[in-house]
């Protein structure tokens, strides 16, 4: 799983999530699939995806969004437990991905102070693209596996 024989799950990963097909998630969640990002220049970044593919935030029902929020709130925790960053930043777009996804950043001592209070996105392409960061299981499938764990021991709290 380091290295991807076959990226089709990438063409729709919430498809491929809901199949089992996506290499890439932690858990199943109320309200969608926690999954590890595909670069980790910041280790323990995630993303969390819909169960269902929606275009933003508020095209689901009031209950569906305060679960999603919740959702993304969770990994959050997990993040916090399992990396011990000194922040988690959140952020919603879909000006990329046209879809609704979430984007949970841990903000570490160690960034470059003017990189510190600067989003997440105004990091070098480099960092999104270099294979020196790209998700393989050889480096990360130890926080991803934690990330997992703490995640359903939060999940079995919540729900």
């Amino acid at each position: 799983m380091g290295t991807f024989l076959n990226d089709d799950w990438k063409k729709d990963r919430i498809a491929s999530a809901n199949h089992g097909e996506n290499p890439m998630v932690i858990a199943k969640m109320k309200r969608g699939f926690a999954v590890i990002g595909d670069t980790q220049f910041l280790p323990g970044y995630c993303v969390l995806l819909p169960l269902v593919k929606v275009n933003t935030l508020n095209d689901l029902g009031y209950m569906q969004r305060s679960e999603y929020l919740l959702d993304m709130s969770l990994i959050g925790d997990a993040i916090q437990e399992v990396c011990n960053p000194i922040k988690v930043n959140y952020s919603i777009y879909g000006n990329t991905d046209n879809f609704l996804h979430a984007h949970i950043f841990p903000r570490y001592e160690w960034e470059l102070e003017e990189k510190k209070t600067k989003p997440d996105w105004l990091y070098s392409s480099d960092n999104w693209t270099d294979n020196k960061y790209q998700y393989t299981d050889v480096k990360h499938l130890e926080i991803k596996e934690k990330l997992s764990k703490k995640l359903h021991q939060l999940m079995k709290d919540v729900y």
